[in-house]
């Protein structure tokens, strides 16, 4: 199907300002499994994290850090509510503590020239901002090693989190790399030149409505600083530079605003906006007893990615990810996904590839030669509705690996290795496999082994083991 297109899928890519949690996750299951599938249906494709490591949003990570050390240094620092409030925040900072006891201590009494949070939405971003603006005159260079402490420390637990989760890139692109390199602002100039961008009040705009967009963008405010949607611009018009056939991204719902913006980009810049796909994937409903779970605490932290994986194993977590489609909201069943039986999905296929090697390793034992020829020559011998049923969902892989690629959708392989297993486990029940009859017993042990390697296969492409011992 894919004849060996380029094709490069963006995932993940969280900003490093905290841990995984459990939406991450299902994005992270999502694009994995998708991108194995593309690559099964012969795509050539590109797995990549966009790392958003410059901007406001790292900035408050960094100052937050900074005003934790200061705390551990014994210095009061009124924290700001638009802080990063996380216990990790408090790691990071112990560490920089260690490592530099009295580098970064200022006098307390600056803090009182910055003000205080003020009672509404402007009043806390005006204090944050403040306090980014002190941290950096104060710090000067030395700003630049708080904040390398926390975007090191965060992006290497992202990247170890999604390692034992199965998931792995080709390549973390950076965004500051962009703005170091002058991507960004070459590009605003570009379309600046050709009419796309205007001036209004001292800020720079692009005229996304002229593209269909409900309303223009900022791509540079009023104090000289881009936007994030500037970065994302130049970021995508690089993706194509790079030779990409098509080009797929796969954001949380809460970005569908970003859509028509990030296409209408494409269109000034004369790129076909149809080689990009956007992807949305929907937040995560955990269940417990039935219940939904509280998805954060207090302090604003979310149940996150590795706490799941903790409880459920990876296979359950990955499998059950994939169980809908990303656009779907998923109700994910805790209770379920830990039980041992029938009724958890991924334990019913495991169970149907342990019984394959099962009965293969009874079949050595019993002193069985392989000899496929002699199977190929006895074809007719699988007679029964069985060993039909079984034959007729095989028959189907290719077509839904074909089907799952085409339409972005993992889950049409969960639920076809749930037929596989059940066509399986009906077989198994119904038929004895090792037989006197050397040809009937050939056979069907050669038909077991096409089931074990689909269910294998398959099984692989969504990050899932299969084991053969349960």
């Amino acid at each position: 199907l894919g004849q060996g297109r380029q094709i490069q899928v963006e995932f993940v890519s969280a900003n490093p300002t905290g841990p995984l949690h459990v939406g991450h996750g299902r994005g992270a299951a999502y694009g994995a499994s998708l991108a194995n599938i593309l690559a099964a249906a012969g795509y050539a494709v590109q797995r990549e994290y966009y790392v958003n490591d410059a901007g406001r949003q790292m900035d408050i990570l960094a100052t937050s850090i900074w005003l934790r050390y200061l705390e551990l240094a014994g210095l009061t620092a009124p924290f700001p509510r638009r802080g990063y409030q996380g216990d990790y925040v408090f790691d990071i900072a112990a560490t920089l503590h260690r490592n530099h006891a009295y580098r970064f201590i200022v006098d307390p009494e600056l803090f009182l020239q910055v003000g205080s949070d003020g009672p509404d939405d402007t009043g806390h971003e005006m204090y944050v901002d403040a306090l980014i603006n002190l941290a950096k005159q104060e710090l000067g260079s030395d700003y630049a090693v708080v904040f390398a402490a926390g975007l090191d420390a965060l992006l290497g637990d992202t990247a170890d989190d999604l390692a034992h989760f199965g998931v792995t890139f080709d390549r973390w692109y950076s965004e500051r790399s962009l703005h170091e390199r002058g991507v960004v602002d070459a590009l605003i100039e570009r379309l600046q030149a050709s009419g796309h961008i205007y001036a209004q009040q001292g800020a720079l705009w692009f005229k996304t409505t002229a593209f269909g967009d409900e309303k223009d963008r900022v791509v540079r405010r009023e104090n000289g600083q881009t936007t994030y949607f500037a970065a994302d611009i130049a970021y995508h018009w690089e993706k194509f530079q790079r030779g990409f056939n098509e080009v797929i991204d796969i954001w949380g719902a809460d970005h569908h605003g970003y859509i028509a913006r990030v296409r209408a980009a494409l269109q000034a810049l004369a790129i076909n906006p149809d080689r990009l796909r956007i992807l949305l994937v929907q937040f995560v409903n955990l269940l417990r007893d039935g219940k939904p779970q509280a998805m954060s605490t207090r302090s604003g932290e979310f149940v996150t990615l590795r706490q799941l994986r903790r409880e459920v194993g990876n296979d359950a977590a990955r499998f059950f990810y994939v169980l809908r489609k990303s656009e779907q909201h998923l109700d994910f069943d805790l209770d379920l996904a830990k039980a041992q039986s029938n009724d958890n999905p991924v334990y019913y296929i495991q169970y149907a590839h342990a019984r394959i090697c099962s009965v293969q390793r009874q079949a050595v034992e019993k002193g069985w030669v392989e000899d496929a020829g002699l199977a190929q020559q006895n074809r007719h011998h699988l007679t029964t509705a069985q060993e039909q049923a079984v034959l007729q969902v095989l028959a189907r892989y290719p077509e839904i690996i074909e089907q799952a690629a085409l339409e972005y959708a993992p889950h049409h392989l969960a639920h076809y290795l749930r037929e596989l297993a059940d066509a399986f486990h009906a077989y198994y029940n119904a038929t004895p496999f090792l037989v006197p009859e050397l040809e009937l017993r050939t056979v069907r042990l050669y038909l077991i082994r096409a089931v074990q390697w689909v269910l294998a296969d398959g099984l692989n492409l969504l990050g899932v083991s299969a084991p053969e011992r349960m």
